[in-house]
């Protein structure tokens, strides 16, 4: 409804509003007028029969009581708020982006079970990190995210997976201060039951680097209902 519709609306509610002065000041003449109280009724048939003064005062006031309700409705109708545009959007699913790293882990959830762990071949340059995931049951969908902190020096160098190549879309991209390796299993495909390893590979500054602030994240789905399970975690 566009503000020059709700103006006209407005300003005829506000024209049918009662004149209370009016009202009364009619009243107070009827009653005042000479031998008005005295006035028989005429009940005889097809002639217009004469309101005393309470029976104008009642209907007065019906009439105002009416054109009042008339009133706040069509102002009722002006201020009604209306409905939100934009409704917030639905929660992602395992066969969509994974969810936002959440902090803490959870490593089991249902037929899923993950880990994370820095390979233990990494050096004084160079890392490996692999979530390393056990199915319980086949997964009918999967999305694995990798998230490795972009320390000093922190560069990709590669990724490799388990399962078949063909099977996952693989993306690499830097955000919010992440290093970011995701591989989503491909729509009609299937991982089967046992231990997959998701791996990315990454060049760092000379020395230890601290894992502390690297996540990953699982989310899959099983059986042909697509029941979901995800588990988070970082890594030791």
């Amino acid at each position: 409804m566009t503000d020059e519709l709700r103006g006209l609306l407005r300003e005829s509610a506000e024209s049918h509003l009662p004149d209370r002065a009016r009202m009364l000041a009619r009243v107070e003449r009827g009653t005042a007028r000479p031998g008005a109280a005295r006035r028989p009724r005429d009940r005889g048939r097809g002639r217009t029969r004469t309101l005393s003064w309470p029976r104008i005062l009642l209907a007065t006031l019906a009439t105002a009581g009416t054109l009042t309700a008339s009133a706040l409705t069509v102002v009722a109708v002006v201020h009604t708020p209306e409905p939100p545009r934009n409704p917030t959007a639905a929660a992602p699913t395992a066969t969509g982006r994974a969810a936002p790293q959440p902090d803490g882990s959870r490593t089991q959830d249902g037929p899923l079970w993950a880990d994370g762990s820095v390979d233990p071949h990494s050096n004084s340059f160079w890392a490996q990190s692999n979530v390393t995931l056990k199915a319980g049951e086949p997964l009918t969908a999967l999305v694995v995210e990798l998230r490795i902190a972009l320390t000093e020096g922190v560069k990709d160098t590669g990724s490799w997976r388990t399962r078949p190549a063909a099977d996952f879309d693989l993306s690499t991209r830097e955000e919010g201060g992440f290093l970011v390796y995701r591989w989503a299993l491909k729509p009609g495909r299937t991982v089967p039951s046992g231990e997959h390893v998701f791996a990315g590979q990454y060049d760092h500054a000379a020395g230890g680097r601290d894992a502390k602030d690297d996540r990953y994240r699982i989310d899959a789905a099983t059986g042909a209902a697509g029941h979901g399970a995800a588990v988070w975690g970082g890594f030791g």
